[in-house]
């Protein structure tokens, strides 16, 4: 029994069914192919994991598309009325659809342009700052050193400024700031701060990548330095805890030595004082200067 009848166009429920099992099939067919290409090529150790990615990707979108079509040409639409339906969603994509296409195309050229990977360690100019755990169709999954899942579009990544801090190299330097009291030895505390660094486990034992520390300046009440540590990129995906552990050997050093650490100093000006306390000072004159 026909469903709908309109000129020449029958849709039947065999139709129906026959679509939506085409296009179920190449769901199907997209998910085994992919495990099967994740297989053979796993085993290979020249090809990145995120290649692997890339061409499941790909592969996904093309079973897709072209169970797509089949499942229209077994509805009975014909290709000159899928011409029609293509040119109505493309008016469509013209006036409503503009950011859905525009993070999907961005979503291909981020697999292409291989710029970012599963796995990655990202921080993106909006301050989204996590690993990316999955690159979908419209968007991508950023989960965050606090295991919060954000879903990031697509576009953002081609169109704003991103940060990844684990695309191609190994090593990374981490630059941990930290003061001392004027008068302190600087030698001493270079010596001292250098010394506990290399304690840390995240710190490189890897001649050439020692660290090192630099005055940075002249503060308020301090002499302002910075330790610069190469660390794997590894603990890159954990700043916070990193940057305690320098923290706190930082700490440690100072201490070990003896080296003050700087606080706030203000200078007190009296205008005005009660009698009383004027013959207080008279008969304690050192208690306007306890030195």
């Amino acid at each position: 029994y026909p469903l709908l009848s309109w000129e020449e166009f029958t849709l039947m429920p065999i139709n129906i069914l026959g679509s939506v099992f085409v296009f179920v099939f190449a769901i199907l067919l997209s998910k085994v192919l992919q495990r099967t290409l994740t297989n053979v090529l796993s085993k290979r150790s020249k090809i990145s994991p995120d290649r692997i990615f890339t061409f499941n990707r790909i592969i996904h979108y093309i079973i897709v598309f072209i169970g797509f079509i089949f499942a229209l040409s077994l509805l009975g639409v014909s290709f000159n009325r899928m011409a029609l339906i293509f040119g109505a969603l493309g008016v469509g994509i013209g006036f409503g659809l503009q950011n859905i296409v525009n993070n999907f195309f961005s979503g291909v050229i981020v697999l292409f342009e291989r710029s970012l990977k599963v796995g990655d360690f990202v921080e993106l100019e909006s301050g989204v700052f996590g690993e990316v755990k999955d690159i979908k169709i419209r968007s991508t999954l950023v989960r965050t050193t606090d295991n919060i899942d954000i879903i990031v579009p697509n576009s953002e990544f081609i169109s704003g400024r991103v940060t990844n801090w684990t695309l191609a190299e190994r090593f990374r330097r981490f630059r941990i700031p930290f003061s001392v009291a004027y008068g302190s030895d600087k030698n001493l505390v270079r010596k001292a701060v250098i010394e506990e660094a290399m304690t840390v486990r995240h710190t490189m034992k890897i001649s050439g990548f020692e660290p090192q520390v630099w005055m940075t300046g002249f503060g308020d009440s301090a002499l302002n330095f910075t330790l610069g540590v190469w660390v794997e990129a590894e603990s890159v995906r954990r700043p916070a805890p990193m940057t305690s552990d320098y923290l706190w050997a930082i700490d440690d050093a100072l201490r070990k030595y003896n080296i003050e650490i700087p606080f706030p100093q203000r200078d007190l000006h009296l205008r005005s004082i009660s009698a009383s306390a004027q013959a207080e000072l008279k008969l304690k004159p050192e208690a306007l200067n306890p030195e």
